[in-house]
């Protein structure tokens, strides 16, 4: 994957040295003493409980699209929402195809086999990097998963037919007709735990719903919380509530009930592998046991799309508010977001994406090993993984809270 060279990208370097609230958000100064609402939010925040988020997603296995433990994951969601305060808790309805056949329990050599002997090529997935770099195949087979529990709760085969997704509201107290999208997708693959990719986002979208929920907690602008399904084959989720909802914004239903089944958009931020930023694979193949000393939160925004200037101004908005809001790791501007649900909606919305490094480079090239590999489970991630996806919710929660005017009754 090449970046395109536009005049766009040339100016991040400078914007990413002087900076100012983007004019579309207008947000009032969060004050810098201990009387700031938007940090009283954040704090709320905890590392246990969003481990713990993770750790309920990881009880469905991989929770592959168009399976019983999908199903299960998703009803699982459904009931944490609630139990948040979330109101409106509603489901997006669609028809799914099953994945690729190359997904089939498959014989023979698995890729897992491959990264295990320390095989490493050049240039994989488009990387513009240099240096070492690992196979990305995903796993599509059922026995490399060498936890016989595991290998179990993963073995029923997808099939096609109608599916779900879940997403709940935080409806606005004076502009409730306006709204941001916080999500992620809650499926995954590759016969582990999908932990990262995306329990991690998954559960930052959980963890925000119930801050934002609290009964003392009020919000000018509507927030709505969507855990998209199917990502990893199609992105059938998000592609159904763009199809489904998309021509009912801003419409008051029903009429003169000050009532918005689908608020105006106005902006789209998704969350997808939260946790791992460990670096570039050593010249023998193996990955660092730890976060590098850079590791730091991306947000991306596409270059090329429709809303790239505002997206753009969205990306820089969110670092500002990790500066202020995030207590561990910095966060980093890209203009290459590519291959999650965000994709869906950049050419009618500013959209951005929270990443833990870069997915067209450091993800294409190999650097995250567990990427749908049966790897992806809990017990794989230290305390500083968790603490990064932590810092990316802290980061979200910093800016949304601000671009949808929270506060604290």
């Amino acid at each position: 994957m090449e970046y395109s060279v536009t005049r766009l990208a040339k100016v991040i370097y400078s914007l990413a040295i002087v900076f100012s609230a983007p004019a579309f958000a207008q947000p009032a100064p969060a004050p810098s003493s201990t009387n700031d609402p938007i940090r009283e939010l954040v704090v709320r925040l905890d590392l246990e409980r969003y481990k713990a988020t993770i750790k309920g997603l990881t009880q469905f296995g991989d929770r592959l699209q168009g399976t019983e433990r999908n199903r299960r994951a998703v009803e699982w969601i459904e009931a944490q929402l609630k139990s948040y305060g979330c109101a409106n808790v509603e489901r997006i309805t669609y028809i799914s195809t099953a994945p690729p056949q190359t997904l089939q329990q498959s014989v023979g050599t698995p890729p897992s086999a491959v990264i295990a002997r320390g095989e490493v090529r050049p240039g994989v997935g488009g990387s513009r990097l240099r240096g070492v770099t690992r196979p990305t195949t995903p796993n599509n087979d059922l026995a490399a998963q060498p936890d016989p529990a595991l290998r179990a709760l993963n073995s029923e085969p997808p099939t096609p037919g109608p599916q779900d997704m879940v997403y709940c509201t935080k409806v606005g107290t004076t502009r409730p007709d306006e709204m941001y999208i916080v999500g992620a997708h809650m499926d995954g693959r590759g016969f582990g735990e999908a932990a990262n990719d995306n329990g991690s986002g998954t559960a930052l979208v959980m963890e925000l719903a119930r801050v934002l929920n609290s009964p003392d907690v009020v919000t000018e602008r509507s927030i709505r919380f969507a855990l998209w399904n199917n990502e990893e084959f199609g992105y059938d989720g998000s592609r159904a509530y763009v199809t489904q909802r998309r021509p009912l914004q801003g419409k008051e239903s029903p009429p003169a009930s000050g009532k918005y089944p689908e608020p105006r958009w106005l902006g789209m931020i998704q969350h997808d592998m939260m946790m791992w930023d460990h670096g570039m694979p050593r010249a023998d193949g193996t990955i660092s046991p730890d976060q590098r000393p850079e590791a730091d939160v991306n947000i991306e925004f596409q270059s090329t799309s429709k809303f790239a200037q505002d997206a753009m101004e969205l990306a820089f908005f969110f670092r500002a508010a990790n500066e202020k809001y995030a207590t561990d790791y910095p966060a980093a501007v890209g203009n290459h977001m590519t291959n999650t649900d965000s994709v869906l909606f950049m050419d009618l919305v500013p959209a951005i994406s929270l990443r833990e490094n870069e997915r067209g480079m450091q993800i294409g090239a190999g650097w995250n090993p567990h990427w749908h590999r049966p790897t992806d489970v809990y017990s794989a991630y230290s305390d500083k993984d968790f603490r990064l996806g932590l810092n990316a919710a802290q980061t979200t929660l910093g800016a949304i809270a601000q671009l949808t005017g929270a506060r604290l009754e």
